[in-house]
């Protein structure tokens, strides 16, 4: 069984700098509670806390219910680990704008936890300042792989993030483990393809390829086995053409996450990046879409106006 009280102490002292006089907010579904046990009795150590399980929801973006978004709205402090993503969701976002300090870990297992949660997070936050310093004066972004990746956008100058695992200002928010840096594409101009090889939200690690087309800023066509006709039919479901978004750039600058096939870890492993399909509302944009769900490549060779800062993978600013 993984001793969890060390993790636990880091996302609360380390990473969200809990301390006496708050309110933490642990929140779970079913699937997490030795997870949530671990960190409420860590916090129980820190100051008053509470725990709260939800049911397990039903996609990543879904909406918790009215009570526990307004309790949401009086913390401190709020750690989420559940089953499915609450990041990109209005009753987060909510509770950001009223000061809380949100740690979102979607997906995440025990053994994620022991494995990436204890990284080296002032040297990601080094890593990510550059990548976003680099983004904010950027006009053009082209990511390219040897397996058949080749898209143009550009990314929105009030959207660029640095997911470095330190929320210690209030309104700060972002997933743990950490480790990304990235935007969201301006809408409507994405265009070319992207091969997704390594896991994709909502199916997991891939034993195929799925390749994307996208044009306009959207996903117009699927291409690959059978799990490029379940993400296809995994959209379809939402009845929305919003889903089709592209909604993300991500660069993963995680020294410790591998790809395991969970998506929370493996968008933030070391020099992977990843695109995300539906939602940007988190990041300012204008796409309220039911989903958010990101698609991890590995070794992309990336250009921010042309200069070559992501050579196969390895960071090069």
């Amino acid at each position: 069984m993984i001793n969890l009280e060390k993790p636990s102490g880091i996302i609360l002292k380390k990473c969200m700098a809990a301390k006496k006089g708050e309110r933490i907010l642990i929140l779970i579904d079913r699937n997490n509670r030795r997870i949530g046990e671990a960190l409420f009795k860590k916090a129980k150590e820190i100051c008053d806390a509470v725990i709260k399980e939800i049911d397990v929801p039903c996609y990543d973006g879904q909406e918790p219910t009215a009570d526990i978004a307004k309790l949401m709205l009086k913390q401190d402090v709020i750690v989420i680990a559940t089953t499915k993503s609450l990041s990109h969701t209005i009753a987060r976002k909510a509770a950001c704008d009223a000061g809380a300090r949100i740690a979102s870990m979607p997906g995440i297992t025990e053994t994620v936890t022991k494995r990436a949660i204890d990284a080296d997070y002032d040297k990601i936050k080094k890593i990510n300042e550059k990548i976003c310093s680099v983004l904010k004066r950027s006009r053009k972004v082209r990511i390219t792989t040897s397996k058949g990746t080749d898209l143009l956008l550009s990314i929105s100058k009030k959207s660029i993030f640095s997911d470095d695992g330190l929320y210690h200002k209030k309104g700060k928010w972002g997933n743990l483990p950490a480790g990304e840096a990235g935007g969201a594409p301006i809408e409507g101009i994405a265009e070319g393809t992207v091969v997704i090889d390594q896991s994709m939200a909502g199916i997991g690690k891939l034993k195929r390829p799925i390749k994307l087309i996208i044009k306009k800023g959207n996903v117009v066509r699927f291409v690959g086995g059978k799990e490029a006709a379940k993400l296809r039919r995994l959209l379809e479901s939402f009845k929305d053409k919003k889903v089709y978004n592209i909604a993300e750039l991500g660069i993963g600058t995680n020294e410790k996450a591998k790809v395991s096939g969970n998506i929370l870890e493996d968008e933030k492993v070391y020099g992977t990046a990843h695109i995300a399909l539906g939602n940007n509302i988190s990041y300012g944009g204008k796409i309220d879409a039911p989903c958010h769900l990101d698609g991890i490549f590995s070794k992309p060779t990336i250009f921010i106006d042309g200069k070559k800062r992501v050579k196969s993978g390895k960071i090069v600013l």
